[in-house]
């Protein structure tokens, strides 16, 4: 009966419309680009739609019958997140390379292996500093004593004092030249500059090596990830340290819990971004730089919000939302009514309700689009 009436009616508005604007038709009206004309028809149309509906509402006619799944709402938590997408990544995964050009002499490490901060991976040929460090040594030890014996001298008012200070400065001379080899000489042991595993090696014992892109080995700390990203600016002041995050892996299918350790001074102008750096934990040692991430950042929270299914949210002629409440129910059936809401921000398939609703409300969830104000359900 209401279809039928509802046709009837809107068959009446666009005779009534098509008689308007010098009998001219939508056909004609869009032909001769009368762009005025079809808005006003346009208007026209949907201001008789929405009186259509208002009156069907008051309308006694009999009510029809649904098969409904109903919810009762209830205060409850809501947060809305910003899905971000960045890449994990960590400070400590670098090149070594040797300090020293000359011929790889030792190589202690192979790859796979876990090695401590400052242990030895490999040596550098010194091409023979040892020796040159015995006799710097040697004349160090002759220095020493010859100013130990002058100053003796000296203490006891026998020499000059000229000769006195000419020991001593050998003596010092002698000292800084020990030390000068020595410091090149460390230069030939290749340390692991901090705990972590060789990735892979890139030279061989006997080899001539020196400096270069490709460096001798990679060493990789996966004990200290985080994921960078870039966040819009509209979110200043929305982000702070410590802020909690949900990082999820997708090629592990993962979600880690993530501390926002930094956050960007700067804007980019080419994007109006600023960047942020996430923490985040790796037990089972499955992260790997460059992986791709998903970040879930809460930017909203109520703590007693009311939330519904996004779907159960509709729009009518008006541009208002709303939603069907069961009134008189008694647990197996009741009433359809329409209500309208003022809806805010949705996270993960529900929305958050302004107002319009309130908690124990009972709602339509399932059948939304087969029933109508009035119409009796069964649940």
């Amino acid at each position: 009966m209401k279809k039928i009436i509802i046709i009837t009616l809107l068959s009446i508005v666009l005779f009534a419309c098509g008689n308007k604007e010098n009998n001219q038709s939508i056909e004609n009206l869009i032909e001769t680009k009368n762009v005025k004309a079809l808005n006003e028809k346009k208007t026209a149309l949907q201001t008789e739609i929405a009186k259509i509906e208002a009156g069907l509402a008051t309308l006694d006619v009999k009510k029809e019958e649904a098969l409904v799944s109903v919810a009762t709402l209830k205060d409850t938590i809501f947060n809305h997140y910003l899905d971000i997408q960045g890449s994990i990544d960590t400070k400590e995964n670098i090149l070594i390379q040797p300090e020293f050009s000359g011929i790889l002499t030792s190589l202690t490490v192979k790859a796979g292996q876990r090695v401590a901060k400052g242990q030895i991976v490999g040596r550098v040929d010194d091409a023979g500093m040892s020796q040159q460090l015995e006799s710097a040594e040697n004349q160090y030890t002759l220095a020493k004593t010859t100013f130990e014996r002058q100053k003796n001298l000296w203490d006891k008012k026998i020499g000059s004092e000229i000769q006195f200070l000419q020991a001593q400065t050998q003596m010092i001379s002698a000292q800084k030249a020990v030390s000068q080899i020595k410091a090149q000489l460390s230069k030939t042991v290749i340390r692991a500059p901090f705990s972590g595993t060789i990735d892979e090696v890139f030279a061989e014992k006997g080899q001539v090596v020196a400096p270069s892109p490709q460096g001798l080995m990679r060493i990789v700390n996966l004990g200290n990830m985080y994921v960078s990203t870039t966040v819009p600016e509209s979110y200043i002041g929305k982000l702070k340290m410590g802020d909690l995050v949900d990082v999820y892996l997708t090629s592990l299918g993962k979600t880690y819990k993530g501390k926002v350790r930094q956050v960007g001074n700067f804007i980019n102008p080419n994007n109006r971004s600023f960047g942020i750096e996430v923490s985040i934990p790796n037990p089972d040692n499955l992260l790997r730089p460059n992986q791709v991430a998903k970040l879930k950042i809460t930017d909203y929270t109520n703590k007693d919000a009311i939330v519904v299914p996004t779907g159960v949210i509709q729009e009518d002629g008006t541009s208002s939302n709303y939603v069907y409440v069961v009134q008189g129910s008694n647990g197996k059936t009741g009433t359809a009514k329409k209500t309208l809401v003022t809806v805010g921000k949705s996270s993960d398939n529900v929305t958050e309700i302004l107002s319009g609703l309130s908690a124990n409300d009972i709602i339509v969830i399932e059948g939304v689009n087969t029933i109508s104000n009035g119409m009796k359900l069964n649940f």
